[in-house]
């Protein structure tokens, strides 16, 4: 595609009324419905995927016919529904930006527009950086992914000499989510006070530890967010630097990745970006600032739609990981629910064709980054949001059939007139 990058800006966002209801985990319930499935939490993936596509025998991007102002209104359909408040979206093709835009307002008291370059909270999409920097290492050769954790963290977690470091990577380990504990969930004291708290991770384990695992290593699959707490400590370990200092000097660096952010416990989102709300009885409540070590290695960046294109270029591109580690990245789990997902990484199937990438989220904020196998095409998209204490949005089917629209227009192209794909894909 050789269209020229496009930012627009639509500040026409939609102003839900307050609501009330009961209480629920901030970190696990916090997320709107992404891509057409609901987002398991504020720290989880997408769990099903779009309308089926055809046989993933290709591996390419495939071709189709871009309509720039169709993916501009199906953006701008992202904060029609009443849930959302702000919208962006960017597509890279061929290592080039091609089209960049932003709808809804950043910041409800003053109204003003959503800036495309803003930066956002962007949850489970960090587990995608901190897998590629494990799996970096692994093709140091200073881990193996069929190591044991006990050899690594030894009696960190119930069942650690059976569990390993790819059942970590793939959520098959059964450790508990630490996210269940009461101390993440969505409360006055959570709102006014628990959401500034620092942990550290090994804090985050322990919590997990008062719970029993899920069921024995490679037995099931669950979302855990422990796992990825557990691989930043490994790669703590491993390397003597902190995760997100390791995380920095292997990928944000190197990319150039200038607005993408590991911010251990800094509580504010640097430069331009839009607010993030909770809903509650009494209006309102800004949750932009809140200490991210609650997510820590789980779900703790912050990044733009364009540097999340960028870095998923070099990534499927092959630029940051050797072909066998990359290859085993896209290596999916055989067990319920997570068959679509690898290390790190999650196929999402559309109508032309999969998509490799990760969905994430935090209190306020909902991101989904994909790309094509080859790293040809990539999209990235963020929203932030009224979350709800009752519900995980307003209008849940509305909130799904937003996200799949400008999902399937940015990557598959519509026809002329049409909001249906253009182009289905057809395997080599």
């Amino acid at each position: 595609m050789t269209a020229d990058p496009t930012i627009r800006t639509a500040p026409n966002a939609a102003r839900p009324a307050a609501a009330t209801g009961r209480r629920r985990p901030a970190l696990r319930l916090a997320v709107t419905a992404a891509v057409g499935a609901g987002l398991l939490a504020a720290l989880a993936p997408a769990a099903a995927a779009l309308p089926a596509a055809p046989p993933a025998a290709a591996v390419g991007a495939p071709a189709r016919q871009a309509d720039w102002q169709a993916a501009d209104a199906a953006l701008a359909g992202m904060t029609g529904p009443g849930y959302s408040t702000s919208a962006l979206g960017a597509v890279r093709e061929d290592g080039r930006l091609v089209w960049s835009n932003a709808t809804g307002v950043a910041d409800l008291a003053t109204g003003a527009p959503a800036d495309p370059r803003g930066a956002f909270r962007i949850g489970s999409a960090t587990k995608t950086f901190v897998s590629t920097t494990l799996l970096q290492l692994v093709g140091e050769r200073r881990l193996g992914l069929d190591d044991r954790l006990e050899s690594l963290l030894p009696g960190i977690v119930p069942n650690s000499a059976g569990i390993t470091v790819r059942q970590l990577l793939n959520h098959t380990s059964g450790v508990a989510d630490y996210t269940q504990d009461p101390a993440f969930g969505f409360s006055d004291q959570w709102l006014t006070g628990g959401r500034y708290k620092s942990y550290r991770l090994r804090d985050l384990v322990d919590i997990a530890d008062k719970y029993p695992p899920a069921f024995a290593p490679g037995q099931d699959w669950q979302y855990s967010n422990t796992n990825y707490i557990l691989i930043g400590m490994i790669i703590e370990k491993l390397t003597g630097h902190s995760w997100n200092d390791e995380v920095t000097r292997r990928i944000i660096r190197p990319l150039r990745l200038t607005n993408t952010w590991m911010p251990g416990d800094l509580p504010s989102i640097p430069g331009p970006h839009a607010h993030a709300y909770v809903k509650t009885a009494t209006g309102p409540v800004d949750v932009t600032v809140l200490n991210p070590s609650m997510a820590g290695s789980a779900g703790g960046g912050i990044s733009t739609t364009t540097d999340l294109t960028a870095f998923l270029d070099a990534l499927l591109g092959g630029r940051l990981l050797r072909p066998a580690e990359l290859a085993a990245m896209k290596e999916t789990t055989t067990h319920g629910e997570g068959q679509t997902y690898g290390l790190g990484l999650q196929r999402l199937d559309t109508p032309c064709g999969p998509f490799w990438g990760h969905a994430g989220g935090i209190p306020g904020y909902s991101t989904m980054m994909l790309a094509s196998p080859d790293g040809k095409r990539e999209f990235a998209a963020n929203t932030t949001f009224y979350d709800t204490p009752d519900q995980d949005t307003p209008d849940q089917a509305t909130a799904s059939a937003a996200w799949r629209k400008v999902t399937e227009t940015a990557l598959c192209g519509v026809r002329a007139g049409s909001t249906e794909p253009a182009l289905a894909h057809t395997a080599p």
